[in-house]
């Protein structure tokens, strides 16, 4: 039997508590990041710098003593791993040169070489293993192909992914050739991670909530399922958390139907709804609003206590239904990891 919290939760365990860790846990927030940050260039030269992504990886579990540690890294190095540039602008976000807007701009692309692209991650991941104590899980992450692909053909963030959403109802087949060739990277990003030592991994689709029902079948749950069997041929049982941020009432196809292990809820899921529809038949996490983590005191600890009541201690991960902002107070973290560690059901 595994230490670790986080394996035997997903393995359907009943534990002493639920297993915790939030999304951007390394960010920002931290006075220690920040200090990485200014010397460590631009962001994705953090991204692809193994000594000091696993710094700032390791901050938090250092300061929370998080049950598990997700690699420092972003979605968006599928992109650039393709031959998209990629940059980070302070207050903007990101930006993507030239937008692949049409099938003809697929040429601007290539799987060929991703993999070297991307193989300080995989490094990241071999430091991490050797650093991390021996009863904190490690996380590895890619983007979901449908968000990947939506900043791919804005060129950047956008509310509605009014872009990738047009392309795709101008052109299926065409656009499903650009979602076919992140799929294939993606893939195989992944398999790396795990060979490098990632024990759990997460997908984010971010942008799910924007596609009508149709849509999402076909953007987001297919893809999800075709690099969740992949990685279960070479990895049977490895553990899968599915995050379709924004679907609504389309989780539970999107649980049912992709092959993940888990599944990740946002803060606007009802945990009613969650438990009866989706915790009988898989771990689910979630799903605290990180607003509460930067107001802190008796809100956070209300409601943090609410979601513990209402989904028990076993097939539940305690995490935000979105990653922490920048502007949260780290001794508000530490008392929510308390609050947490010290519960009981």
């Amino acid at each position: 039997m595994s230490n670790k919290l986080l394996l035997r939760v997903l393995s359907g365990e009943s534990v002493e508590r639920p297993p915790i860790w939030l999304m951007r846990q390394a960010g920002r927030y931290l006075p220690e990041y920040r200090a990485v940050r200014a010397r460590g260039g631009s962001f994705l030269d953090l991204c692809y710098s193994p000594e000091l992504a696993a710094e700032v990886t390791l901050q938090p579990i250092r300061r929370y003593g998080f049950d598990a540690s997700i690699v420092f890294s972003d979605i968006l190095v599928v992109a650039d791993a393709l031959g998209q540039s990629v940059r980070f602008e302070e207050s903007v976000g990101p930006l993507l040169a030239p937008p692949v807007r049409q099938r003809t701009d697929l040429t601007l692309l290539k799987a060929e070489g991703a993999a070297e692209r991307l193989q300080p991650v995989y490094e990241t991941l071999k430091l991490l293993r050797r650093a991390l104590p021996s009863e904190t899980c490690l996380i590895g992450f890619a983007g979901a192909p449908w968000t990947v692909a939506s900043y791919m053909v804005a060129g950047e963030g956008s509310r509605d992914q009014a872009a990738a959403r047009l392309w795709a109802y101008r052109d299926p087949t065409g656009f499903s050739e650009l979602i076919d060739l992140i799929v294939q990277v993606t893939i195989e990003y992944l398999l790396g991670q795990v060979r490098a030592g990632a024990e759990v991994l997460q997908i984010f689709d971010s942008w799910a909530g924007s596609l009508p029902e149709g849509e999402f079948q076909r953007w987001c749950i297919e893809p999800t399922k075709v690099i969740t069997s992949a990685i279960h041929r070479e990895f049977p049982g490895l553990p899968i958390i599915g995050f379709p941020k924004g679907a609504g009432a389309m989780y539970p196809d999107y649980a049912l139907k992709t092959g993940i292990t888990a599944v990740s809820l946002d803060s606007s899921m009802p945990l009613q709804f969650a438990k009866d529809r989706l915790q009988p038949h898989m771990t689910v996490q979630g799903n605290l609003d990180p607003l509460l983590l930067v107001s802190g005191g008796k809100a956070l600890l209300q409601e943090a206590g609410r979601i513990l009541s209402l989904m028990g201690n076993r097939r539940f991960i305690f995490n935000l239904g979105h990653g922490i902002v920048p502007e949260t107070p780290p001794e508000n973290v530490t008392e929510l990891v308390q609050f947490v560690k010290n519960w009981r059901s």
